[in-house]
């Protein structure tokens, strides 16, 4: 079984972003749970999605206290909250960021991977300069980092599963996809 936390901010995709990845991954046949958690429900609060993958059946419905991988799509959370909490040693902390995962300060125990998500996000004109939307580059990011699934699942889940502008949020899915590295090369 994979598990993966995401952490983001409300009103940035962060769940819709969970959803596409499960919606992702049941297309290429695999069980899979997604739920997320928030506090207060409010813009900005933090917000945490959690992500069960497997090829059997799922039964467990908790809370994931010891991901495999996180999914940081707020950079800012990082200076707010321990984002590695938890996480299994050698696991991924993927982060939507545009510096260099050498420049960010986490243990080696970790594999720090960034991915400029806004970058991509703002050139697809999704959300605004101000809030751009980047869940679906994140998730063509993780997709393609954690070898999880075919680009034609991924785009598939981001065409069915946003609310608007699925062709511009393919195309932001894709680039990240397609410009990110697999780990398990």
């Amino acid at each position: 079984m994979i598990e993966i936390r995401f952490h983001g901010r409300g009103g940035q995709g962060t769940v819709v972003a969970s959803k596409i990845l499960a919606d992702t991954i049941a297309k290429e046949g695999n069980y899979v749970q997604a739920y997320p958690e928030f506090g207060v429900e409010r813009r900005g609060a933090p917000v945490y999605a959690f992500i069960r993958i497997d090829d059997k059946p799922i039964y467990d419905k908790s809370k994931i206290y010891k991901p495999d991988h996180v999914v940081v799509v707020d950079p800012s959370l990082i200076e707010a909250i321990d984002v590695t909490e938890g996480l299994k040693e050698g696991g991924c902390i993927i982060i939507n960021s545009e510096k260099k995962p050498e420049d960010l300060k986490f243990s080696n125990k970790f594999k720090v991977i960034t991915v400029n998500a806004t970058e991509i996000s703002v050139k697809h004109k999704l959300g605004t300069l101000a809030a751009p939307i980047v869940n679906t580059a994140i998730v063509g990011a993780v997709v393609k980092i954690l070898n999880l699934a075919k680009i034609g699942s991924l785009l598939e889940a981001v065409r069915e599963g946003v609310p608007t502008k699925p062709e511009d949020n393919a195309a932001a899915a894709r680039e990240a996809y397609e410009s990110s590295e697999n780990i398990n090369k």
